[in-house]
């Protein structure tokens, strides 16, 4: 299996580097026309009767492209401009070719946003007196200039770049100057466009997100935000949901997800299908793998920085729009120059309509569950009810030039209402609530300007009801999980050039958890609750040279974390981050980290809130679950240059005071909350090659993620989501109003344990029978598949509405890709084998509009 396993593997990544260098080699193909010149020499020769004289040296290299039908004065002037050549005509017949020591060269200075014209940026001839400034259109020529003389463009507000005379001769155009912003903040862009446009990389490593010039992915018609980071390599939700993200090798409740600086502990509708966050109102979501600012606590694994936008609008702005599972609307409203006022809604069409959509994700969600989507009878009668929906708002109010505060609110909700009756009798009613709600107020100010600072206060409320009755009225079953967490944070920021920056502050954080389950059958009572209050206070700088050569983030976090006064522990965090680069093209980059966290969710697989939501968040207590640690070092390189970028990063992480309890096992260690931890190693690859129209990437991540639990047999073994190979070959393509994805995903099985052979599967000595399972994880499921598309039109309804309409479809090819298997004991005493299949073709259709 393993042999095939690899064969197939090395299948997908030569046809990938089939289609990359196929597809780049379209983009980059020559004109059928183009020869070299000492070809095209030949030709004109043979057709007006005359000969050149040249130095073979001088042209040896060189191709060029004429123009058809063109005459012979034509074709030498078209030489001399295309080259850097003069040709003399010595008589009638004969003509003399010389390399020329000087060159006229033109550019275009365009900015690395929208490709807008940059006008007076300064060109200077270095070491020379000759300088001119662009015009209008951000066009500049010079004559006269020796070949290997160094250009410097500048501009106010954007990074200054040195360029090499020869690479601005005319073509068939002035080549164009991409020039890239400079930020006082020191969180410069330095990839634009990355995959797709929206998407950029930060000097730090991280990656941002701007919604609002948002491109295309494949299988996306919107930029759903939890399903736009997976296009990133080392970040994959090995179920098919974006509630459980797994950001190298980490569960999902290790991820530090933040609203406006609100932790959220609901982040999926349609139990994990549909991001809970509405990206219409949306200013940057920020990824971070490794090398976190001080200023982020909690979250071992990964951290998801959403800010919403934050200036007050001149005019009225909104936008609405429908797909085949949700309608929402959002608007920016300007109550007068001072306040301003925006929200967003969204509801699902799930409980009144019924699409195909609605029926790929129902069954996905549901497989597994009490809740199935089977045509009534009259015998046996069932029905389910299920809709969800999420509202936010905020308040603007600028109270002066120096001085801003910002309050928000924001609700989401989950509903399912299900019932079975047989002949008209009830024989089963369940129902289950999944809500979060957040508020919270941020006053920004402006004390000099080089001084700022930050006061931010929130609470947030995260509950989850479940309710089940069957057997008529035979057992009753009420579970409830609730969280709430109430935060002070003071941030202060000193940027005294732009080159330093100097970060402190101090966060308050007060986290109450309760879980409560009442069952009749057999009688069983249970309601624990916890809190935990933490104070921390973090430092850093951030310092970064001249044209960012070199970069650094180092900093550090101090935690002291209470729980009733039961125990007391100190947590000191150091974070680096630092870049330098080798050439324009090349760099190097290293970041490492200590983080911790105390909440976690437990994941319970019997019957836990119906079968469906299993995951409820616990605080740790010092004992039982101990405050869970990591430490993380990375080392990669990229090379950005001509639209061609490449990244390589190797990585060491480990992950202590975990419990079998959060991990989600599936066998004989399901339910014995030992503690134990896991180390993973990975490499992480991409290439990109993009321009105006289109995009293109291959990227490739390796990791091997071991379990050590020390109490159990054996120590050490594979990880639950110990998926060795992941690979997405994709691509983009935009042509005026139309953009096109298409995407193929590839990873290795998942590890799963099968039970024992023959007559020692079961142990029937046990009531109910237990099954006896081999050595934890040493089976591997299938490969995993997908193939996605998705396809958008943007057109105007008027001059001052603009809408787009999309259509996509995911796993396009209907691949049943098994994402689990798992085995429980029937009333049988019998083995049942239960497999998680993947989401089928799936279509999705949207329809917005935006003023």
């Amino acid at each position: 299996m393993q042999k095939a396993l690899n064969n197939k593997l090395t299948y997908f990544f030569f046809f990938a580097f089939l289609f990359l260098s196929f597809s780049i080699g379209i983009a980059q193909e020559l004109p059928a026309n183009t020869l070299t010149l000492k070809a095209q020499l030949k030709k004109i020769e043979n057709t007006y009767s005359i000969k050149f004289s040249f130095v073979d040296s001088a042209i040896s290299d060189l191709k060029i492209n004429l123009k058809s039908g063109s005459s012979l004065e034509e074709q030498l002037q078209e030489i001399t401009e295309k080259t850097n050549l003069s040709i003399q005509k010595i008589n009638d017949r004969y003509y003399a070719i010389t390399a020329n020591t000087t060159i006229t060269i033109c550019g275009e200075v365009l900015d690395n946003f929208k490709s807008n014209p940059l006008a007076s940026a300064t060109i200077q001839v270095v070491n020379s007196k000759k300088s001119t400034i662009t015009n209008t259109k951000g066009e500049f020529s010079f004559t006269n200039i020796p070949m290997d003389a160094l250009l410097q463009i500048k501009y106010l507000g954007y990074k200054t770049k040195f360029i090499v005379a020869k690479e601005l001769v005319k073509k068939d155009a002035c080549p164009k100057i991409v020039m890239s912003q400079k930020y006082q903040e020191l969180n410069e862009v330095i990839v634009y466009k990355f995959l797709t446009t929206g998407l950029s990389k930060n000097t730090n490593g991280s990656i941002s997100i701007n919604t609002e010039d948002f491109g295309i992915l494949p299988g996306q018609i919107e930029p759903d935000i939890l399903k736009t980071i997976q296009a990133l390599p080392g970040i994959k939700s090995i179920d098919e949901t974006v509630s459980d993200i797994n950001i190298r090798g980490g569960t999902n409740d290790q991820n530090l997800i933040l609203w406006d600086g609100i932790k959220m502990y609901q982040s999926g509708h349609f139990f994990g299908l549909i991001s809970a966050f509405n990206p219409y109102l949306t200013h940057k979501i920020t990824s971070i793998k490794n090398g976190s600012s001080a200023q982020y606590g909690d979250g071992v694994s990964g951290v998801l920085d959403i800010t919403t936008k934050d200036h007050i609008t001149n005019t009225f702005k909104g936008g609405a729009g429908i797909n085949l599972i949700t309608v929402d609307a959002f608007g920016r409203i300007p109550i007068n120059k001072k306040i301003g006022f925006q929200f967003s809604a969204r509801r699902s069409l799930t409980d009144f309509l019924d699409t195909p959509t609605y029926t790929r994700f129902f069954d996905k969600a549901f497989q597994d569950s009490n809740v199935s989507k089977v045509n009534s009878s009259q015998e046996n009668q069932r029905d389910a009810t299920f809709y969800f929906y999420d509202f936010t708002g905020k308040i603007l109010y600028d109270i002066n030039t120096k001085h801003k505060i910002r309050f928000n609110v924001m609700r989401s909700s989950n509903t399912l209402n299900y019932t079975e009756k047989r002949n008209d009798t009830l024989q089963s009613a369940s129902n289950l609530d999944q809500t979060n709600f957040s508020f919270g107020a941020n006053l920004n100010s402006k004390w000099s300007p080089y001084f700022s600072s930050d006061l931010i206060a929130y609470y947030t409320k995260y509950n989850l009801n479940a309710n089940n009755l069957n057997s008529n009225n035979s057992q009753q079953l009420e579970q409830q999980n609730e969280v709430l967490e109430t935060a002070l944070k003071w941030n202060t920021r000193y940027t005294p050039n732009a080159n330093f920056t100097w970060k402190n502050g101090y966060h308050l954080n007060e986290v109450g958890i309760t879980n409560y389950t009442f069952v009749t059958q057999p009688p069983f009572n249970s309601n624990i609750k916890g809190v935990i209050r933490t104070h921390a206070l973090y430092s850093e700088v951030t310092y970064a040279s001249e044209e960012e050569k070199f970069y650094v983030q180092a900093g550090g976090r101090l935690h002291f974390i209470e729980n009733l006064n039961t125990f007391k522990e100190t947590i000191l965090e150091p974070r680096l981050a630092v870049s330098y680069k080798l050439s324009n093209a090349l760099k190097l980059e290293t970041k490492g980290e200590y983080k911790s966290q105390y909440t976690n969710q437990i994941i319970d697989l019997e019957q836990n809130f119906l079968g469906i939501e299993k995951r409820r968040w616990i605080l740790s207590d010092g004992e039982q679950l101990p405050i869970t640690k990591s430490k993380q070092a990375s080392l990669g390189i990229t090379y950005d240059r001509n639209n061609l970028y490449i990244g390589l990063e190797g990585f060491l992480k480990e992950v202590k005071g975990i419990s079998t309890a959060t991990q989600g096992f599936q066998n004989q260690y399901q339910f014995n909350g030992e503690i134990g931890q896991y180390a993973i190693k990975g490499l992480e690859f991409l290439i990109n090659k993009k321009s105006t129209y289109y995009s293109l990437w291959l990227s490739y991540a390796y990791n091997t993620n071991i379990y050590t639990f020390k109490t159990l047999t054996p120590q050490h073994f594979p990880n639950n989501l110990d998926i060795k190979h992941t690979a997405t070959l994709a691509g983009t393509y935009n042509y005026k109003k139309i953009k096109i994805g298409l995407g193929l995903n590839y990873r290795s099985g998942k590890p799963y344990t099968q039970p024992q052979e023959g007559d020692n599967a079961l142990n029937t000595s046990f009531f109910p029978a237990r099954i006896n399972y081999k050595e934890p994880n040493t089976s591997r499921l299938p490969e995993y598949i997908r193939a996605d598309g998705s396809i958008t039109y943007s057109f105007k309804l008027s001059s001052k509405i603009n809408a787009i309409a999309g259509a996509a479809i995911l796993n396009f090819t209907g691949r049943k890709n098994i994402l689990n298997t798992y085995y429980r004991v029937k009333d049988t005493n019998e083995i049942e084998t239960i497999q998680s299949i993947s989401i089928g073709a799936t279509p999705n259709a949207s329809f917005r509009v935006r003023f």
